[in-house]
């Protein structure tokens, strides 16, 4: 699986750092967050689809 995120979008709630700070962190100069991994590892899985619903504005996108 692999994740990224729509910076058109991200509101920079922190919602998804909060739930997966593995694959997830806080860019401060851009106020937005990023994606810190390549390929998301299998136990984390489950938590990126977490953060994926949990996105009010629907700006993570998972690629399987």
């Amino acid at each position: 699986m692999k994740v990224r995120i729509d910076y058109g979008l991200c509101m920079g709630d922190k919602n998804c750092n909060k739930v997966c700070p593995e694959v997830f962190a806080f860019n401060e100069d851009q106020l937005k967050s990023r994606v810190i991994v390549d390929v998301v590892p299998k136990h984390l899985e489950e938590a990126v689809r977490r953060a994926a619903r949990e996105c009010a504005v629907q700006a993570i996108i998972i690629e399987e």
